[in-house]
C-alpha cells in the first residue's frame, strides 16, 4: 500500500509541536565550554576538579604495609592515572630504598607522625672492577645486599657525581645487576666500594611534583656518607617544579635537603636539621629557587649552600642557626638572587660568605636586605659577611650584623670584610655592631 505523503508530514509535524510543548517552561541544559576553560598545556583534556587519591599505611589504608614497597607502589599507581594524590597514614615506615617520586603526584603524610626512617646499611668492597657503563657489581661481602634495595657505587676517584646511586634489579652468587649504569670506573686499586645507601626520597627526571608533611629520619649512625651531589634525605636531579613543604628532614649522613639541574624548585616551612653535611643544597644550574620560612640548623656544613650557577633565586625568612661551617654559602656563578630576612646566627664560620672565585665566575649582582646576621664564628675574628673572590655589584640593604653576647664572649668581631680583588659594593642603611664596622682591603675603593 502507498503511503499518503500528506499524512506524513501532518504526523511529523504533531511529533515537532509534541516536543516544543514537553519542553515548554524547561531551560535546555547548556554543557558547551565556559570561555575560561582551556586544555591542559600538555593534555587533550582541561583540568580537572577531581583527581585520583590513594591512600597507603600500616593498617586501614587501600595498600597496606610497613616499608618503601607499599609507599612506591601508591605512587606508581597514581603515576600511571596521570597523577594525583598519595596519602601515607601516620607511622613508621622503613626504607630500604629510594621513595622514588613521579611526575605530576603529590605525596602527602601527617606532618610530625608520618616518619620514613632508612633502613640501616651495610658496606662492601668491590671484588672486581666496576666499568663505566657497566649494569653489575660484584661483591666481596655481599650479606646485607638484597634485590630491590637501593646501593650507590663509588671509589676514591669517582665521587660527587660520579658516584652512582642505583636499585638492585638481581643477583647471581657475588654478582648483582643494577637498574643504573654505573656513572664512571671504579676502580679496586682505588678502594671501590658498595654500600645501601640512598636519598630517602628522590625524584629524578621529573616534573611537578610535590612533597608535603614527611619526615626523614637518616638514621645517620647506621650509614655511611653520601654526598650531596648523589643524595640527600630529600634528593631531586632534574625536577623541574617540584615543591617541598612542611617536611622535616633530620639525622642523614649527607645533606639535609639537595636538588641539582633542578629549575622552578620552592622548599617552604621546611626543617633541616642534625645531619651530616649541608642544610639545604640547591646547586649544579638550579634556576629561580625558592626557598621560604625554613630552618637549618645543627648540620655539619653550610646552612644554605647554593653551589654552582644558582640563579635568580629568592631566599628569604629563613633561620640558619649553629651550623658547622657558615649561615649561608654562596660562589660559582650564583649571581642575581635575592635574601632577604634571613636569621644567620650562631654558625662556627662567618655568618655569609662570598666564595674566591675568578670575575667570570663570581658571585655578582647578589641582594642581601633586612637580614639579621648575629653572634657567628667559633673562634675569634670572624665576620658577619665575609666577600672573597672578584665579586662584584653587590648590595647590602637595611641589614643588622651584631654579636650580642657579652664582650669577652664575642667571636663575630667583623662586621662586613671585602678582601683586596672585590669590586663594586653597595651598604644602604645597615646597622652593624662590631669591634671592626667594616674591613675593607680592596685596592680600588668604589663604595
Amino acid at each position: 500500500m502507498e503511503s499518503n505523503p500528506l499524512v506524513s508530514l501532518s504526523i511529523a509535524a504533531l511529533l515537532a509541536l509534541t516536543a516544543s510543548i514537553s519542553f515548554a517552561g524547561e531551560s535546555a541544559l547548556d554543557f558547551s565550554p565556559q570561555p575560561e576553560e582551556q586544555q591542559l598545556p600538555e593534555a587533550m583534556h582541561s583540568q580537572m576538579k577531581e583527581l585520583p587519591c590513594i591512600t597507603a599505611g600500616r593498617e586501614k589504608a587501600d595498600l597496606k604495609g610497613e616499608d618503601n614497597r607499599v609507599l612506591q607502589a601508591a605512587v606508581d599507581y597514581i603515576a600511571g592515572l596521570g597523577g594525583g594524590v598519595v596519602e601515607i597514614a601516620a607511622g613508621s615506615y622503613t626504607m630500604y630504598d629510594s621513595l622514588h617520586l613521579r611526575s605530576n603526584v603529590t605525596v602527602r603524610g601527617i606532618q610530625g607522625k608520618t616518619i620514613l626512617h632508612k633502613a640501616a646499611g651495610v658496606e662492601s668492597p668491590l671484588a672486581l672492577d666496576g666499568d663505566f657503563g657497566e649494569q653489575q657489581i660484584t661483591l666481596v661481602n655481599p650479606a646485607g645486599f638484597e634485590v630491590g634495595c637501593g646501593v650507590a657505587v663509588w671509589d676514591d676517584g669517582a665521587g660527587g657525581f660520579h658516584t652512582t646511586v642505583a636499585r638492585i634489579t638481581g643477583r647471581s652468587g657475588n654478582t648483582f645487576s643494577i637498574d643504573n649504569p654505573l656513572m664512571a670506573d671504579c676502580m679496586v686499586n682505588n678502594k671501590a666500594k658498595a654500600a645501601t645507601v640512598f636519598p630517602v626520597v628522590s625524584g629524578y627526571n621529573i616534573k611537578n611534583a610535590r612533597v608535603d608533611g614527611l619526615t626523614i629520619d637518616g638514621n645517620k649512625d647506621s650509614n655511611i656518607h653520601l654526598n650531596g651531589c648523589r643524595g640527600a634525605g630529600i634528593f631531586l636531579y632534574r625536577a623541574f617544579g617540584t615543591l617541598i613543604t612542611n617536611c622535616t628532614v633530620r639525622s642523614y649522613n649527607g645533606d639535609g635537603i639537595s636538588f641539582q639541574q633542578s629549575n622552578d624548585v620552592t622548599v617552604a616551612d621546611c626543617i633541616s636539621e642534625d645531619n651530616a653535611s649541608l642544610g639545604i643544597h640547591p646547586g649544579s644550574g638550579s634556576q629561580r629557587p625558592f626557598v621560604r620560612k625554613c630552618i637549618s640548623r645543627r648540620n655539619g656544613g653550610d646552612g644554605l649552600f647554593l653551589c654552582w650557577r644558582v640563579r635568580h633565586g629568592l631566599f628569604e625568612d629563613n633561620e640558619l642557626e649553629g651550623n658547622g661551617q657558615f649561615g649561608i654559602s654562596i660562589g660559582h656563578k650564583d649571581s642575581d638572587n635575592l635574601l632577604r630576612r634571613n636569621v644567620v646566627r650562631g654558625n662556627a664560620q662567618n655568618g655569609v660568605f662570598f666564595r674566591n672565585e675568578s670575575l667570570g665566575m663570581a658571585a655578582h649582582r647578589n641582594r642581601l636586605e633586612d637580614n639579621v646576621i648575629e653572634n657567628n664564628g667559633a673562634a675569634g675574628g670572624a665576620a658577619g659577611v665575609r666577600i672573597r673572590g672578584q665579586t662584584n655589584d653587590l648590595v647590602f640593604k637595611n641589614n643588622t650584623i651584631r654579636d650580642t653576647r657579652p664582650k669577652d664572649s664575642q667571636t663575630q668581631t667583623i662586621g662586613i670584610q671585602m678582601e683586596e680583588t672585590v669590586g663594586e659594593v653597595v651598604l644602604d642603611g645597615n646597622t652593624i655592631e662590631a669591634t671592626t664596622a667594616i674591613d675593607d682591603k680592596r685596592l680600588r675603593k668604589t663604595q
